[in-house]
């Protein structure tokens, strides 16, 4: 087994909704001998389902995460590079006849092109193959880039699995060019995790963030459970639960030298 395979797979039980159904399924094997424990844990996981599934409480968690504002035209001029952190693959995709970009990378990609055509900034995308596939998250960038932008990427970084890779392996393409000041795009629950990552390398960020949230209630169904709610959440916790594993990372190789 990989470690990014036990990785994810930890994650998974840490996470909604895997670790509501173990909770909700515990519930109902004590249900005879503990009535009391058993009704407590099945109470805990349908409330926790309800209220993480809503869309007030997904953009709740995710503005947790929010450490800046939408980029200034100010941060981009300062700059000398984009950076665009690959946010995962659809493999074997039927109708594009092989692996492709999912949504989030295309979000992505998309605005690094927009602030491209403004300022005229080199292109780094990065990111490997996390899960398999065929293609790089990268060389799948770099392709969309050229083909649908008409964008050339200067740097293909496609060996990174983790943020923690991104951060590394894209810091080895710039410093020998002497780049020090980038503007590094990704989704802006995603900052607060992956901009220090890139600050420990030594490099100077200008976070361009996308799809800000919003914690307000703007009606009756914001308070109603659905998929994009819970996944919202679960796309928070999974930050926050990246931000602590890299905090215990850190300490533990500070402990041992």
């Amino acid at each position: 087994m990989s470690a990014w395979l036990a990785t994810n797979l930890i994650a998974a039980v840490l996470l909604p909704p895997l670790l509501l159904v173990l909770l909700l399924t515990a519930g109902l094997i004590f249900h005879r001998r503990r009535p009391r424990l058993a009704m407590s844990l099945i109470i805990l996981s349908t409330t926790a389902l309800y209220t993480l599934a809503t869309p007030w409480m997904g953009g709740l968690l995710l503005r947790t995460l929010e450490i800046s504002r939408p980029i200034g035209v100010t941060d981009i001029q300062k700059a000398e590079a984009i950076v665009v952190l690959g946010g995962g693959r659809r493999i074997a995709s039927a109708e594009y006849g092989g692996d492709t970009l999912n949504g989030i990378s295309l979000e992505r990609l998309r605005y690094a092109a927009r602030l491209h055509r403004s300022s005229g900034l080199p292109i780094l995308v990065t990111g490997g193959k996390p899960g398999g596939g065929t293609l790089t998250e990268g060389r799948i960038m770099q392709q969309v880039l050229l083909s649908e932008y008409g964008i050339a990427c200067h740097w293909v970084e496609d060996a990174a699995l983790t943020t923690w890779d991104n951060a590394r392996l894209s810091a080895q393409h710039l410093k020998p060019k002497q780049i020090q000041r980038i503007v590094l795009v990704t989704h802006a629950w995603h900052l607060r995790r992956a901009l220090p990552l890139f600050e420990a390398q030594g490099l100077s960020v200008a976070p361009a963030g996308i799809q800000f949230s919003s914690a307000r209630i703007d009606s009756i169904l914001d308070c109603l459970p659905t998929p994009a709610g819970l996944r919202d959440s679960t796309f928070a916790l999974h930050e926050w639960l990246g931000i602590l594993w890299y905090k215990l990372r850190s300490f533990l190789s500070e402990s041992n030298p």
